[in-house]
């Protein structure tokens, strides 16, 4: 690694600095989170601490997804600043779809007791006619480049057959939304409320806790 990382590791042992460097490479590459169980550098708490800071090198850090599971994802603080500055910004057509599937995928299901709170994985995919038919979207070419743009990016992926009543794929929440931290999620859970349900107690509750309208 270069010398950025340097001064982290040369304290290690060769075997530590191994253990610490395979997990590093792991939350940073792995498209699903990883187990600690297959690397040693995140059962060991200490080890686990210099992989963090291995991680906040580069504006990252270490997000636990329930016991013995781990990711990476910027810092809430990193996130702020890429965004100020225009960085990874969705286009408007990838934004309005993406809160499509979020809502039809993870928002109504989650208010109908068919998820747990703080989840993004779902088993309940957004189909064509949700995307076409009952949202305002034009389909066609911009549609389908949208969905590959997303795709590619990790947020969203395919699933076929979940409607045999309709052509064409069916979508679900990606890997990537995963590596949101806890006040990430949260403020996208926040938003789907708001998006879904803008004139409920809820969003009401969300709007007075921010100070909006």
């Amino acid at each position: 690694m270069t010398d950025l990382y340097a001064p982290l590791l040369d304290a290690l042992s060769d075997r530590e600095r191994d253990q610490v460097v395979a997990a590093w490479s792991a939350l940073e590459y792995s498209s699903e989170p990883v187990p600690e169980l297959q690397l040693g550098a995140l059962r060991d708490a200490t080890l686990r601490q210099r992989v963090d800071a291995l991680l906040a090198k580069s504006g990252r850090t270490l997000v636990s997804l329930g016991p013995g599971l781990w990711t990476s994802g910027y810092r809430d603080d990193i996130a702020e600043q890429l965004v100020d500055r225009g960085w990874g910004v969705l286009p408007e057509l990838d934004r309005a779809i993406l809160t499509i599937i979020l809502v039809h995928s993870v928002a109504i299901p989650r208010s109908e007791g068919k998820l747990p709170p703080g989840t993004w994985v779902s088993n309940f995919p957004t189909t064509p006619t949700h995307l076409r038919r009952i949202s305002q979207l034009a389909g066609g070419r911009p549609m389908t480049d949208a969905l590959a743009r997303l795709r590619g990016a990790g947020l969203i992926q395919m699933v076929r057959g979940a409607d045999p009543t309709t052509e064409g794929a069916s979508y679900q929440p990606g890997p990537q939304l995963h590596r949101l931290t806890p006040a990430a999620s949260r403020r996208l859970q926040d938003e789907l409320i708001l998006a879904a349900g803008p004139a409920t107690p809820l969003a009401a509750a969300i709007r007075a806790r921010r100070g909006t309208r």
